[in-house]
């Protein structure tokens, strides 16, 4: 559960930065709790619990589709989440305000290039158009 301090630097960085909207700092940092939990399973005792912006790109677009099915794109969009950096950007905000943390290896530029938003949060709800066998009549 997220606490009134939560609210409250999110409230200030959307003051500063209004490219993304306050729904999408709360979604976020609940991708980011998804994302370790999901790979603490695949990490040794002892390891760090930390994730890369990679698997946290990975985390997002896995609970974007578990949380919002076939309108995760457009509930991206609507929030201002179109790709990779949009995510960086929100996740370095929410460093800057401490509701994140960093290694020295993190970087901005590990959101970079990392698959197409569009394609990722609709292409699993697409039809399978091999699978999709279609006769057209014949007009004599």
């Amino acid at each position: 559960m997220k606490t009134m301090e939560f609210y409250s630097k999110v409230d200030q960085i959307t003051q500063v930065d209004s490219r993304y909207s306050p729904e999408s700092y709360e979604f976020i940092n609940d991708a980011v709790i998804y994302t370790v939990k999901k790979c603490e399973k695949n990490k040794r005792e002892g390891e760090s619990s930390h994730i890369s912006g990679r698997e946290l790109l990975d985390g997002v677009r896995d609970y974007a589709l578990k949380q919002f099915g076939p309108m995760a794109y457009n509930v991206f969009t609507e929030w201002g989440i179109t790709d990779g950096m949009a995510v960086g950007n929100i996740v370095f905000n929410m460093i800057e305000y401490q509701l994140l943390s960093r290694s020295e290896k993190d970087s901005i530029s590990d959101f970079e290039n990392a698959f197409d938003f569009k394609i990722a949060l609709s292409s699993p709800f697409l039809p399978d158009l091999e699978s999709v066998a279609v006769e057209l009549p014949v007009i004599v």
